[in-house]
């Protein structure tokens, strides 16, 4: 770890890394607002929490500043808490054990933090300093970005009084945002019929892991494997073959990432055994043939395990299978006016079984035109009520239209020229960030969002690249010092 706090610029390395000793997943970011309370009272700077749990700590303006117009910092306090299968970390007690590697820091068989770590990071770093010219600042920390956004539609008009935004939510060097996708997630919900297994069977598990995954926004477009959608293909295919039974199926974890690994224990007749291995290593090469240029770590096992106690009904079986199979996943539509930009998608999240009483199925839509994201949701529980599911949909959050005659924006554009002798590219994201509700809330609010490089986020490949951090603080700083006048 100590090398970390080395690396430049160190005010933003040297508060990353004591971020990454406090744990902090979504909904569990008691501990993360603790430390930054504290950090608060130690440079006697004012603080509140309003009743969504976001917490905001403010700095006056600098001497000579204090005519330019609020700026409100923004990033998210929680992280998504993945792992290896083979790798032993709590992510309620345990810090991330991070390290440096050919010029990118990562994190040891865990997601990194750095989405949006690096954002908090950077906004302690500026509240820290005696230095930095700003004028009236704000910092806002939101909670539960991840799994809910809840922190952002809990967030109440009048708690902010800041009317230019910076959101430190982007993981690309270079880029700056203006718009984004917004989301629902459609859930669908199977009784979990159970019989006694027969006793004269046996049992196997199946797994699939070594998949990539990935953020469904930002890489919903790769075509990268869904461990779930490759187990339930092998499933479905074997029930036609052999008398499968199924006891558990569960795969993925963050409605937001593509699932990497996923498990089923199923049983079968006495001595089907070695009929089902054939089919299952001839499987398991068709899949490594499709996927071996996206996916070259791709494993998929099968092992005999001890009989479990019950099985789901042949006929639930059968609709879970189905519903499994047809549900859609990738890309639906491409933006008409932005080249190169996907439009809408869905992502087959994650599939469980909850309470031993119901197997649920989520899965999350995005798209930049709200009527597209009703529909692809609407089709979501069409499909989910055709095969039995009760279907149900989440609150859902808003895209965010972009605006190119935004002042911010032309500010940040001459800015970076200035500083890097490049034209940013100005693009909006697939991906769904909390702006698009702070818009309804405050709807004079100017908002451009950006950040260093950040590859793998959601998975355990999570990793930020170290040249790119000293980039955005470069950019962040002389953001603030260029904040337009009242």
């Amino acid at each position: 770890m100590q090398e970390i706090t080395e690396l430049r610029p160190s005010e933003v390395w040297s508060y990353f890394n004591e971020i990454l000793t406090i744990p902090r997943i979504s909904r569990k970011e008691k501990k993360i607002i603790s430390y930054l309370e504290n950090f608060a009272v130690a440079h006697h700077l004012s603080h509140t929490q309003d009743v969504a749990g976001n917490l905001l700590i403010s700095k006056p303006a600098t001497p000579g500043m204090e005519g330019r117009k609020g700026v409100i910092l923004q990033s998210h306090l929680d992280m998504v808490g993945e792992k290896h299968a083979d790798t032993n970390h709590d992510f309620d007690h345990d810090p991330i054990r991070a390290y440096v590697e050919d010029g990118w820091v990562r994190a040891m068989g865990t997601t990194l933090g750095a989405d949006d770590g690096i954002g908090i990071a950077a906004s302690m770093a500026v509240l820290a300093s005696r230095e930095l010219k700003h004028g009236p600042l704000e910092c806002l920390f939101t909670v539960d970005e991840e799994s809910g956004m809840t922190g952002a539609f809990g967030l109440q008009p009048g708690f902010l009084k800041g009317t230019v935004l910076l959101n430190l939510d982007s993981e690309d060097d270079g880029e700056i945002f203006i718009g984004c996708a917004g989301g629902t997630d459609t859930i669908a919900t199977f009784k979990y019929k159970k019989l006694r297994v027969n006793r004269n069977g046996i049992a196997v598990r199946v797994t699939v892991g070594g998949l990539r995954g990935g953020h469904s926004g930002d890489e919903i477009h790769k075509g990268l494997g869904n461990s779930i959608k490759i187990l339930n293909r092998f499933l479905w295919n074997a029930d036609r073959r052999f008398k499968i039974r199924l006891s558990s199926f569960v795969g993925g974890k963050a409605r937001n990432a593509i699932p990497r690994e996923a498990e089923a224990i199923i049983t079968l007749p006495a001595g089907s055994l070695e009929l089902i291995r054939v089919y299952f290593d001839s499987y398991v090469k068709i899949v490594r043939a499709e996927l071996e240029e996206l996916e070259p770590d791709f494993q998929m096992a099968l092992e005999p395990v001890e009989l479990p106690e019950t099985v789901m009904t042949r006929k639930q079986q059968r609709k879970v299978f189905n519903t499994i199979y047809a549900c859609p996943h990738g890309v639906i539509a491409m933006s008409q006016q932005i080249p190169g930009l996907v439009e809408t998608s869905t992502n087959l999240a994650s599939v469980r079984i909850r309470n031993d009483e119901f197997l649920e199925i989520v899965t999350s839509q995005r798209s930049s035109v709200e009527s597209s994201k009703k529909d692809i949701a609407d089709r979501m529980e069409s499909l989910f009520t055709l095969m039995g599911a009760v279907a149900r949909h989440s609150e859902g959050y808003p895209g965010w239209k972009p605006d190119i005659s935004s002042q911010i924006l032309k500010i940040s554009k001459r800015v970076y020229m200035e500083l890097f002798k490049e034209s940013p590219q100005v693009k909006a994201i697939h991906a769904g960030l909390e702006c698009g509700l702070f818009l309804q809330k405050y709807p004079e609010l100017d908002m451009i969002s950006f950040g260093p490089t950040i590859k793998g986020a959601h998975t355990p490949d999570e990793r930020i690249r170290i040249d790119t951090v000293e980039k955005f603080w470069r950019f962040l700083v002389t953001m603030l010092e260029q904040a337009p006048a009242v």
